[in-house]
């Protein structure tokens, strides 16, 4: 029987291991992690805070599946350079299996094939989930955000480029700026063909103007409810201009675990090919990986236009 190791006790871990509790995840405290016992053919979901790079190389090395959470920008680089530790070992490598990245890519891979061709990407988030995601969200508006443009991926300051986004209800618009979050790299890799794109966060003012200070207050317990709002424009199949939209309103927690989860078991039924595997890659919605996450409670939102016009 194939062993699911969670690393990370915070808000996305237990929820992770209360979606895998049927497949008797071991929980590791990420204060006292010990990988002694993982074997080869094993899964091990990272939702811990702080880099993965390094725990994934060591599992990898020792022939273990790997699912990982995170969002930061330059440890999903590291991660992408295990490609070849994941081909040796001949198990998948799944990088960004949260809500953005994550599910913001499924959203993006099931809209994609309602077009003929898609020009633009546009992600927006909005929420935390527990103290580490807080503190996340905290160092991504004032680090530099990538944004792919042109055949050039390119950087700008986070919180610049401000935008009001309406997200499904109760969230509603919200001022959203640009932050230092992984999304762009990985979709880039999923879809090269893609000419822009880009990824947002909400903020207040205050978020902006503390953003390089260290954080005046603890972290959250976990936050209200968050959202996920995806836009994809393009051409159709009668050559006209259009814009998708789809979106979540969910406990980001609850959102971010749920797409873990589902690769976790896509990883242990051996449905993934060995090497790397992203949510934006076009063989995960052949395995209707976005359906399982909606079966899991999170329920998907369309923007239909307006109803009156």
């Amino acid at each position: 029987m194939v062993g699911i190791w969670l690393v990370g006790g915070g808000v996305v871990g237990r929820r992770v291991n209360r979606f895998l509790a049927h497949l008797h995840p071991s929980l590791l405290d990420p204060r006292r992690p010990s990988l002694d016992g993982v074997r080869p053919g094993d899964v091990a979901v990272l939702v811990s805070g702080g880099p993965h790079a390094p725990v994934a190389a060591d599992l990898l090395r020792r022939g273990a599946a790997v699912v990982t959470a995170g969002d930061d920008p330059a440890d999903c680089r590291n991660l992408l350079e295990l490609e070849d530790a994941a081909l040796a070992a001949r198990v998948p490598l799944v990088i960004g299996a949260a809500m953005s990245p994550g599910l913001s890519g499924l959203i993006v891979r099931s809209l994609v094939g309602s077009l003929a061709r898609c020009s633009e990407i546009h992600i927006a988030f909005h929420g935390t989930a527990g103290p580490a995601c807080a503190r996340t969200y905290h160092r991504s508006l004032s680090g530099q955000s990538m944004f792919w443009h042109a055949g050039d991926m390119r950087s700008a300051p986070g919180g610049s480029g401000r935008e009001l986004l309406w997200f499904p209800e109760p969230v509603g618009p919200q001022d959203c700026y640009l932050a230092e979050i992984a999304s762009p790299i990985l979709l880039h890799r999923s879809l090269p063909e893609v000419e822009r794109i880009t990824v947002r966060r909400s903020a207040r003012r205050r978020d902006r103007v503390t953003a390089r200070l260290p954080m005046l207050r603890s972290p959250h317990p976990e936050g209200g409810v968050g959202a996920l709002r995806v836009e994809v424009r393009g051409v159709d199949a009668e050559g006209r201009r259009c814009s998708l939209v789809q979106g979540v309103a969910e406990q980001v927690g609850t959102a971010s675990a749920a797409v873990a989860a589902t690769f976790a078991e896509a990883v242990a039924a051996r449905e993934l090919r060995p090497g790397i595997s992203l949510a934006g890659d076009a063989n995960v919605v052949n395995l209707g990986l976005l359906d399982r996450v909606l079966r899991r409670g999170v329920r998907l939102q369309e923007y239909c236009g307006d109803a009156s016009g």
